[in-house]
């Protein structure tokens, strides 16, 4: 350990990026090996996810992008939950300790933990030889009790999403030269809007309240709309039934589906969407819409819970089940 005399370049790391985040008391100016977080009486929802240079995040990708969708990943789990974020510590494996690198990485970081009110805890800062590694473990706050979690969904209910689905897979697809680049080489504004849903995810934290008043169960869509779907039925016990002509699509996704450019199955089993998922009892579905509303954020029903345990049934609008071949993206 290194003394204060005498600090270490993880120290003066630390000191220079990222002391200045740690406003909240129980990061303890982040001299120590540890942080206190209240509880207040209430349940603490921990998650955790880590971004990987390469597999969540291009190589060339902005630095203060990467922050934010580190950060953002993690509080879109708490949103699905139900849970009022309360801090996060930050875990970086670094090639380098480039000032270029790291000034836009922790101001932008920080911009975030002010947004979300998600404060800097602590962490730890290691080297690597291999490919850039993010990992954060953010906290939450529920009343005890009360986090929704994936296993209470029942026959009946409605099955809503918020914002859109499959915008991040499509903008992915542009970043890595893939058949979009081409088919949007005249709509630049396209363009960019995807890579921004891809970059930068808009966790649904306005809305965690009434998800938790509303919601029998919710998760965030990170691997797909499909497979998500599926894992939320498994854990429940159920089945669903999905009129895909509802789930809700950008302008610009619609128009690439509807001039052929892309599958309807490319968007439903798409990764990277951190849009939350959830079941609600058909007399409150207007209720969690409503509220979405007042905050700005579109809520959409587009299935019911069914008895049963297979897959999920995504129907046309003729009413036949689409064979989708993929239902989410895999890390393995």
């Amino acid at each position: 350990m290194a003394s204060p005399q005498n600090p270490s370049g993880e120290d003066s790391l630390i000191a220079r990026y990222f002391k200045p985040l740690a406003t909240d008391p129980g990061a303890l100016g982040l001299v120590d090996d540890a942080a206190i977080l209240q509880s207040l009486g209430e349940d603490i929802v921990v998650t955790t996810d880590a971004v990987v240079e390469g597999v969540h995040y291009l190589a060339g990708d902005p630095p203060d992008t990467i922050a934010r969708k580190a950060l953002r990943v993690n509080l879109s789990d708490l949103a699905a939950k139900g849970a009022i974020p309360a801090g996060f510590v930050l875990t970086l494996a670094l090639r380098s300790k480039e000032d270029a690198w790291l000034r836009p990485f922790a101001e932008a970081l920080g911009e975030d933990a002010k947004t979300f009110a998600c404060p800097l805890l602590g962490g730890d800062t290691v080297s690597t030889p291999g490919p850039q590694m993010i990992s954060i473990t953010a906290f939450g706050r529920v009343p005890r009790g009360r986090m929704v979690g994936r296993s209470g969904a029942r026959p009946g209910d409605r099955i809503l999403v918020t914002g859109t689905i499959g915008d991040a897979a499509l903008g992915l697809d542009v970043l890595t030269g893939g058949a979009l680049a081409g088919a949007l080489a005249s709509d630049p504004a396209a363009r960019d809007a995807l890579v921004s849903r891809y970059r930068v995810p808009q966790p649904r934290n306005g809305l965690a309240r009434a998800v938790r008043d509303d919601a029998t169960a919710a998760m965030d869509i990170s691997d797909g709309f499909a497979g998500d779907l599926t894992k939320l039925c498994a854990a429940s016990g159920v089945s669903a039934t999905v009129d895909v002509a509802s789930v809700p699509l950008s302008a610009i996704a619609a128009g690439l589906v509807a001039r052929n450019a892309v599958r309807l199955e490319t968007l439903l089993a798409g990764g990277d969407d951190y849009e939350v998922l959830c079941t609600v009892p058909a007399a409150q579905s207007f209720a969690l819409i409503t509220a979405g509303r007042a905050v700005g954020i579109g809520v959409t029903a587009v299935g019911t819970i069914i008895e049963g345990n297979g897959r999920p049934h995504f129907l046309d609008g003729m009413g036949r089940e689409l064979a989708l071949k993929r239902l989410s993206y895999s890390h393995f």
